[in-house]
C-alpha cells in the first residue's frame, strides 16, 4: 500500500510545474510544434544529402542554420530582459512558421536547391536567435522561482519526447510522401503553440526590465560571465561539447546510408533511439527538487558521452548503432539540462535573458563551427574518424572540469539562493 502510494506523489512531484495554466498551454503546444521542428530538421538533411551527396553541403547547411545564433543571441538575451516576453513569442513563432510554410511550397513545387534551403536555414537562425533566449527565460514567469527546475527539466522531457516521435514520423513520411510533406506538418504545427500563446492569461509586467543602452546591456551580462567561474566554466564545457560533439547530427545522413545501409528509415530510427535516452534523462532530472549534485552529474555525463561517440565511429551494425544512441542521448541531455538547471539557480532575475542568451551561444551558437568543421573533416579522414576526435577531445573537457570542481563548487555557493545553500552542487 505504502508503494502504490509513493508512486503517484512521485508523479506528482516530478510534474509540479503543470499546475500552472499558462504553463500547461505552452508545453503542450509547444510539444506538437517541436514533433514538427524534428520532422523539418531530418527532411531538411536528407533533402540535402539526396539532392548533393556531400558531407561538406551537410555541414554548410548546418552552418547556415546556426551561425546567426552566435552572431545575435546576445541581442536577443537583451530584447528578452527588456520587452514582453510573450509578445516576442508570439512573433518569432509565426515567422518560423512562415519560414516552415516556404520551404515546404518550394519543396512541392519542385522548385527547391541547395542554395534556396541554406538561405531559408539562415532565415530560421536568426528567428531563433530572438527566440531561444525569450522562451528559456519565459519559464520563469510562467510558473515562478518555486517550480522553475521542475519546468525546465519537463521542458526537456517535452523536447526530446517530441524528438522520439518527430523522426519517427520523419522516416516513414521520407520514404511515403517526401521531404516537403514534412516540411508542411511542421508549418501546421507551429498553430497549436501560436494557440497556446494567445489563450494564456496575461502574464504580470516584470518590473527588473532593462534600462539603458543595448551595448551597456550586452556589456553587463559579458562581464558577469567573464568574472563567475562556476557560469564560465559551464558555459565553456557547453561550447566545447557543441563544437566537438553534437555534429554527429549532422554527419549522422552519412552513418545511416554509406556506412550502414539503411537510408532514411534507418536515420529516423537512429534519432529516435537517441530521444528516448534524452527523454529519460529528462524525466530524471524531474524528479529532483535541488541542485545537489548537479555539478558532478554534469562533468561525468560529458565523459559518458565521450565514450560513448568513439564507440558509435566503431559500429558497423545499424542495431548496435541504434542501442549505442540512448546512452548518448541520455548523457548529452545530463549535462544541457544540468548546466541549465545550475546557470538558471546561480543568475539574478534581471539577467536571466542574457544568461540565457550565452546558453544558448555556447549550445547551438558554437554548432554551426562544429557543423562546418566537421562536413570539412569527414570529408578528408571520413565520418568515423571525425567523431572519434571528437569524443577524445569531449573526454579531455570532462577531466578538466572535474578537477576544477572543487573550486568552482565553493565559488557557487554564494550565488545560490538561501534555500539551496547547503546543496553540495
Amino acid at each position: 500500500m505504502a508503494e502504490s502510494y509513493e508512486k503517484p506523489q512521485r508523479f506528482k512531484l516530478a510534474t509540479r510545474a503543470l499546475r500552472h495554466r499558462n504553463y500547461r498551454l505552452y508545453f503542450f503546444g509547444m510539444f506538437i510544434s517541436f514533433i514538427g521542428t524534428w520532422m523539418q530538421s531530418v527532411a531538411q538533411s536528407w533533402l540535402v544529402y539526396r539532392l548533393t551527396g556531400s558531407e561538406w553541403l551537410l555541414g554548410l547547411v548546418g552552418f547556415a542554420g546556426q551561425i546567426p545564433i552566435f552572431l545575435l543571441v546576445p541581442f536577443g538575451g537583451v530584447m528578452a530582459d527588456r520587452y514582453n516576453r510573450h509578445r516576442i513569442l508570439m512573433v518569432t513563432q509565426t515567422l518560423s512558421l512562415l519560414q516552415a510554410l516556404a520551404l515546404a511550397l518550394l519543396t512541392l513545387t519542385q522548385h527547391i536547391q541547395v542554395g534556396t534551403v541554406v538561405g531559408l536555414a539562415f532565415t530560421l537562425g536568426v528567428i531563433n536567435a530572438l527566440d531561444l533566449p525569450t522562451r528559456q527565460s519565459f519559464l520563469a514567469e510562467l510558473v515562478g522561482k518555486d517550480d522553475l527546475m521542475n519546468a525546465i527539466a519537463l521542458n526537456s522531457s517535452m523536447v526530446n519526447g517530441s524528438r522520439i516521435v518527430g523522426p519517427a514520423i520523419a522516416g516513414l513520411l521520407l520514404a511515403w510522401l517526401g521531404e516537403g510533406m514534412c516540411f508542411l506538418i511542421n508549418a501546421i504545427s507551429y498553430v497549436a503553440v501560436i494557440a497556446g500563446l494567445m489563450m494564456m492569461t496575461a502574464v504580470p509586467r516584470r518590473d527588473d526590465q532593462v534600462k539603458g543602452s543595448t551595448w551597456t546591456a550586452l556589456k553587463e551580462g559579458f562581464d558577469y560571465v567573464r568574472t563567475t567561474a562556476p557560469v564560465r566554466a559551464l558555459l565553456l564545457l557547453l561550447a566545447l561539447v557543441s563544437i566537438c560533439g553534437l555534429p554527429y547530427i549532422i554527419l549522422m545522413p552519412i552513418f545511416a546510408d554509406k556506412i550502414l545501409h539503411g537510408g532514411a528509415s534507418a536515420l529516423g530510427l537512429m534519432l529516435g533511439s537517441a530521444g528516448i535516452g534524452s527523454l529519460a534523462a529528462a524525466l530524471l532530472l524531474a524528479s529532483r527538487q535541488q541542485v545537489q549534485g548537479l555539478g558532478r552529474v554534469v562533468a561525468f555525463s560529458v565523459a559518458a558521452f565521450g565514450s560513448l561517440l568513439i564507440a558509435f565511429a566503431f559500429s558497423h551494425s545499424l542495431l548496435l548503432s541504434t542501442i549505442l544512441l540512448a546512452p548518448m542521448g541520455f548523457s548529452i541531455m545530463l549535462q544541457m539540462s544540468g548546466s541549465n538547471t545550475l546557470l538558471q539557480a546561480m543568475v539574478d532575475d534581471r539577467l536571466r535573458g542574457r544568461m540565457m542568451s550565452f546558453f544558448s551561444m555556447s549550445l547551438m551558437g558554437m554548432a554551426p563551427f562544429g557543423s562546418l568543421l566537421a562536413g570539412a573533416i569527414a570529408r578528408w579522414i571520413s565520418a568515423p574518424k571525425t567523431l572519434m576526435m571528437g569524443g577524445a577531445l569531449c573526454l579531455g573537457g570532462a577531466l578538466i572540469f572535474s578537477l576544477r570542481l572543487p573550486h568552482l563548487r565553493r565559488s557557487a555557493i554564494p550565488l545560490m539562493p538561501p534555500e539551496e545553500l547547503t546543496s553540495n552542487q
